[in-house]
């Protein structure tokens, strides 16, 4: 089983997703009047297929909850995820 962690990156506004040390994806986020909007995400290439996307989101959208952030999923697959994943719906806005 692969090493599959997801961090936050303040410094570059993402959140990374690494499989066995490499970077495999990343949710792109901005911070405005304090609601984290989430921009962009995308899997590598070479790690599509394997469920990584939903990795990325949940562990992006848990941590942003231990953070005590309000998220707008601005990029169509994170709203798609929270749109199927309403354990989620307290932190989300419209």
């Amino acid at each position: 089983m692969s090493d599959v962690d997801v961090r936050d990156n303040p410094s570059e506004h993402r959140f990374e997703l690494t499989v066995d040390g490499e970077l495999a994806g990343m949710a792109v986020y901005r911070v405005r009047d304090g609601l984290t909007v989430v921009t962009h995400s995308e899997i590598d290439r070479r790690f599509r297929g394997q469920g990584l996307g939903n990795v990325l989101a949940s562990r992006t959208l848990d941590q942003l909850r231990a953070q005590g952030a309000r998220v707008y999923p601005a990029c169509p697959f994170f709203a798609k995820y929270v749109a199927e994943h309403h354990e989620y719906d307290d932190i989300i806005e419209d």
